[in-house]
């Protein structure tokens, strides 16, 4: 600061008001806090989009020394109810059978804010949180307040069993 109160010197030797100094200050550290808050998003976007993962160690217990969770059995094909489904919350994805012998797998976290889907019936997947449902054949959007579908994910079935892929 010079001896005039409220002005400062730039290296330049250029004047500057106080107050530009301090909400440039002020400009960086929210930058700074904006870039913290999105990298949290960017993870959680992130844990959205690969659901069948569960990101943990993978025990060796179904044999598969790949992905955790890949190859791993989820249920037997009569344990997924025809117009239901069936929630793995443990392994963040929702398998359906909108139609005998069709099986699909979605993300089992709601596009909105993040709930875990609860409520599989007549061929709709609904959210506990705030009520948005999704179409158990497709997950997509059938109403708000989510505006964007389940994510898929990927199984195969073989036999009676349903398996992440």
């Amino acid at each position: 600061m010079t001896g005039t109160q409220g002005t400062a010197r730039t290296a330049t030797g250029r004047t500057v008001a106080r107050r530009t100094v301090v909400a440039a200050a002020g400009a960086v550290g929210l930058g700074a806090a904006l870039v913290a808050c999105g990298s949290d998003d960017d993870a959680s976007d992130a844990a959205a989009e690969t659901p069948a993962g569960d990101g943990g160690a993978d025990d060796g217990a179904n044999g598969d020394s790949g992905a955790a969770g890949k190859g791993e059995v989820l249920a037997k094909t009569s344990d997924i109810p025809e117009g239901g489904g069936k929630v793995f919350e443990d392994k963040g994805v929702v398998v359906t059978q909108p139609t005998a012998g069709e099986f699909k797998a979605f993300s089992s976290v709601c596009t909105h804010s993040g709930c875990t889907v609860g409520d599989i019936s007549n061929g709709t997947i609904t959210c506990p949180c705030h009520g948005s449902q999704f179409d158990a054949a497709n997950g997509s959007v059938k109403k708000g307040p989510a505006n964007k579908p389940l994510g898929a994910a990927s199984i195969t079935v073989e036999g009676d069993s349903i398996t992440l892929a």
